[in-house]
C-alpha cells in the first residue's frame, strides 16, 4: 500500500473514532441533564414518617456487646454439639418412673373409594406411559402414569396385576389389584 492510501485510510478511521467518541460522552452527558429522562420523572421520596434520628434504637445498636458461641469461624473443625440433655430433661417424680414418649400409632394406608375399580391398562403405540382403565358406576377414566386421579390420587405405576398410587395429600402410597369382571369371565368366548 502506498503512502496516501494509508493516510487516507488512517484519516477515516481517526473520524469514526471521533463520531463514536461524540455520541458516547455528549449525548449521554445530555439526556442524563435532562429533566424529562423517565428516571428522574418517576423518582418518588420514600414515605418515612419521622426522618429524624432514632435515638434510643442507635444507643441500643452501640451499647451491644459482642458474646461468643465458642465458634472460631477460620477454624475448618466443627465445635462439639451442646448437650441438650440437662436443660430439657422434666423434673421425674420417683414414684412414677422415667417420663414415656408419646407412640404415634402409623396412618392406615390409603384405599381408593369402594365404586371406584381399576378394571384395566393400555399403552399408546408411540411408547407414552401406561393408562390405567377404572370404572364408578356409569363413568369409566383413563389415567396415564403420574397423572392425578379425582383430584386425590396420583398414579405412580400401572403393572400387569395391580397398581400402585399415592395420596396426594398425606404422601402415602398403597396398591389396588386388578378387578376381573365376574361375568364375562363366567362366559364361554366365542
Amino acid at each position: 500500500m502506498n503512502q496516501k492510501k494509508q493516510l487516507a485510510l488512517l484519516a477515516g478511521l481517526l473520524l469514526v473514532a471521533g463520531s463514536v467518541w461524540y455520541l458516547v460522552y455528549f449525548r449521554t452527558a445530555k439526556s442524563s441533564a435532562d429533566p424529562n429522562v423517565a428516571s428522574v420523572r418517576s423518582y418518588h421520596l420514600l414515605g418515612i414518617d419521622n426522618p429524624e434520628l432514632h435515638w434510643p434504637e442507635l444507643k441500643a445498636a452501640r451499647t451491644t456487646e459482642y458474646k461468643s458461641n465458642g465458634r472460631n469461624p477460620f477454624s475448618p473443625e466443627a465445635p462439639p454439639p451442646p448437650d441438650l440433655t440437662a436443660k430439657n430433661e422434666k423434673p421425674r417424680h420417683p414414684a412414677y418412673g422415667p417420663p414415656q414418649k408419646e407412640v404415634v400409632p402409623p396412618l392406615p394406608p390409603p384405599t381408593l373409594p369402594a365404586t371406584l375399580k381399576f378394571f384395566g391398562y393400555g399403552t399408546v403405540p408411540n411408547g407414552s406411559a401406561r393408562r390405567a382403565f377404572f370404572s364408578d358406576g356409569d363413568d369409566v377414566f383413563i389415567v396415564a402414569e403420574g397423572e392425578t386421579l379425582l383430584g386425590r390420587y396420583r398414579i405412580i405405576k400401572v403393572n400387569n396385576t395391580n397398581l400402585e398410587f399415592e395420596e396426594i395429600a398425606t404422601g402415602r402410597h398403597n396398591t389396588a389389584p386388578l378387578v376381573e369382571d365376574q361375568a364375562a369371565a363366567g362366559q364361554p368366548s366365542t
